[in-house]
């Protein structure tokens, strides 16, 4: 599908901003940083609080942490992408899907779920158009179809 230089240029944006957005919630989680608890709490939490097991526990940190890094820099992007909407769901259905939209007047004790439904919107663009022309993606189909053609035409 060809696509405007234009729409390349907001796919990046979003991929990037997506990426770097979500990669520093993921940091709280792996790393601590930014205010976060870090792995040991992260996990903890995870699985002794919400009840998640222990690899897919592992798996939302890392996809947080470094798959978002993967997406900003446009590698694996509906993949990275998907896991993203699977974790916002997750979040909204385990912890602030009770809270309804948002704390307006601060009397629950969390907050609501409009950022992951943002996020949720927002990665389902990337899934459903791939990482864009500004993208590892492209970069890799680009090198991996150079090398079907010089293929074809020894055979």
């Amino acid at each position: 599908m060809k696509t405007s230089k234009i729409s390349d240029i907001s796919l990046l944006i979003l991929r990037a901003s997506l990426g770097i957005i979500i990669a520093a919630h993921g940091a709280q989680k792996l790393l601590g940083w930014f205010g976060g608890f870090g792995f040991d709490a992260s996990m903890a939490f995870f699985t002794n609080t919400i009840g998640l097991p222990y690899v897919l526990s592992l798996l939302i940190i890392l996809a947080e942490s470094i798959g978002m890094i993967a997406l900003a820099l446009g590698l694996f992007s509906r993949v990275f992408a998907a896991s993203l909407i699977a974790i916002m769901l997750g979040a909204i259905l385990t912890t602030h899907g009770e809270y309804f939209f948002m704390n307006w007047f601060n009397a629950q004790p969390s907050e609501g779920f409009e950022f992951h439904i943002l996020v949720i919107l927002l990665s389902l663009v990337v899934v459903l158009n791939g990482g864009g022309s500004y993208s590892l993606d492209a970069v890799i189909h680009a090198k991996i179809s150079t090398k079907r053609k010089l293929a074809a035409l020894f055979y």
